[in-house]
């Protein structure tokens, strides 16, 4: 049975289990479990947990956007680690000896989700007292995947190729930076550049996706941050957008933080999954988007593709050469040599997640990690460390990005072909559906 003829049915699943004595319990973050509850029940507790986890770890909760009251409740009563803990196992239990009956594809991926949400979160409960996996390990369990192998081979042939293509003395690293840094937007353009940049993306977006007429965002500039671009979601088709400027910013940045943090990237992704799983079905879980669970490799990984379904490669490189390039006051005489040099960096996106992975599991120092993004990853010193730092924040969130993208492009691709049209169908459909990694390699979306 397809999954896309059932987006906006009415579905309500009895799930077989014992919470027992629940009564007016289900209101608070914890408490004891009652006898037979629909998903709608679980989904609720689960939310419910995880905002009262937020005390513990203040980056689990990316975004909220369901009752204000459940919050406030659950930031009043300042729950015990250790019984939330049992909180969320207990729950977990009853989810998984559950009887699925009508529908059962659409049921069966939405129930799958909590699973994982709760598996996640059960993981970085234990993370919050001190625990630490190997990284393939700590990935597989918070975002249902696992990244491939670094493939040495293929960085040495794009290694090669950059040392053949890039201009300029000393060694390849120093010849990269050097060369980007050409391409550097001033501070006093900053603005104007990213306005433009996200203004194309919004407009090629919205000519294939429709959103409520309300969405919006606001865009402000910070320091201090590990990550280049962050989203925050608030709600309401709103976002707020942040850049980073603690590091110069290259002008293809532009084009590639306006669609992932914007159009059709988080702020998109975020619109859609209130508008069709929160407002249509009333999934109450998916108000909820936590940073570690299996959907932020599905929000990463669509973000970096939407890049390129947003901007295919000539029609980027014509916009920003005609359009971004005048207005950071940048010469264009070497626009086509730049996105060549990127197209081969581009390659070495897996060692970055392979250092991540040596250092995180403790066969790397920090310094011996920095170093090695300096040679394989060819990032300057500064770009290194605040790699670094963002490994030593996010630990495996890392893979989200490379391997996601790839997932993302390789399901996408195998369903629309070649069709440029038909991949923007498949994509808005995927930003629509409760639907984890691991069941995108075996079904279609709901």
């Amino acid at each position: 049975m397809s999954w896309r003829l059932v987006v906006g049915r009415a579905v309500r699943v009895f799930i077989v289990g014992i919470l027992a004595a629940c009564g007016s319990n289900m209101d608070g973050a914890v408490g004891p479990l009652a006898s037979e509850a629909s998903l709608d029940a679980i989904a609720e507790r689960y939310v419910k947990i995880a905002l009262a986890f937020r005390e513990y770890d203040e980056s689990y909760v990316d975004a909220y956007f369901g009752p204000a009251s459940w919050a406030a409740d659950a930031q009043a009563r300042s729950t015990p680690l250790d019984e939330l803990r049992t909180e969320a196992r207990n729950l977990l239990t009853v989810l998984q000896a559950t009887e699925l009956s009508a529908e059962p594809e659409i049921i069966a991926a939405r129930k799958d989700g909590l699973e994982k949400r709760l598996q996640s979160m059960l993981l970085r409960m234990e993370m919050s007292a001190g625990l630490r996996l190997p990284f393939d390990e700590e990935s597989r369990t918070l975002f249902d995947a696992v990244a491939p192998a670094f493939d040495v081979a293929d960085v040495r042939e794009a290694i090669a190729q950059l040392d053949t293509i890039v201009p300029g003395e000393g060694t390849l690293g120093d010849r990269v930076n050097a060369f980007r840094d050409r391409f550097i937007i001033p501070t006093a353009r900053l603005a104007d550049v990213f306005e433009a940049a996200i203004g194309e993306c919004r407009r090629r977006t919205l000519a294939q996706i429709q959103l409520p007429e309300a969405e919006s965002f606001t865009l402000e500039y910070v320091t201090g941050q590990p990550w280049s671009g962050y989203n925050w979601y608030r709600g309401n088709s709103h976002s707020l957008i942040q850049i980073n400027t603690d590091l110069p910013i290259y002008i293809d940045r532009a084009v590639d933080l306006g669609c992932h943090e914007g159009y059709p990237g988080h702020h998109t992704y975020n619109v859609l999954v209130e508008q069709n799983l929160v407002d249509a079905r009333g999934w109450v879980e998916f108000a909820l988007m936590p940073l570690y669970g299996p959907m932020s490799l599905i929000s990463e990984g669509s973000a970096n593709y939407g890049i390129e379904l947003a901007f295919p490669e000539a029609e980027r490189r014509a916009f920003e050469r005609d359009v971004l390039f005048p207005l950071a006051n940048l010469s264009t005489a070497e626009v086509d040599l730049y996105y060549d040099v990127l197209q081969a960096l581009e390659r070495l996106k897996y060692a970055d997640v392979a250092i991540a992975r040596g250092y995180l599991d403790g066969e790397l120092t920090a310094a011996e990690a920095v170093a090695r993004l300096r040679e394989q990853s060819l990032l300057s010193a500064e770009r290194a460390s605040q790699r670094v730092r963002f490994d030593d924040a996010y630990r495996s969130y890392v893979i989200n990005y490379s391997f996601g993208r790839d997932l993302v492009a390789e399901y996408l691709e195998s369903r629309a072909g070649a069709d440029h049209n038909q991949r923007w169908r498949e994509f808005e459909l995927l930003l629509s559906a409760p639907i984890s990694p691991s069941l995108m390699r075996t079904t279609t979306v709901p």
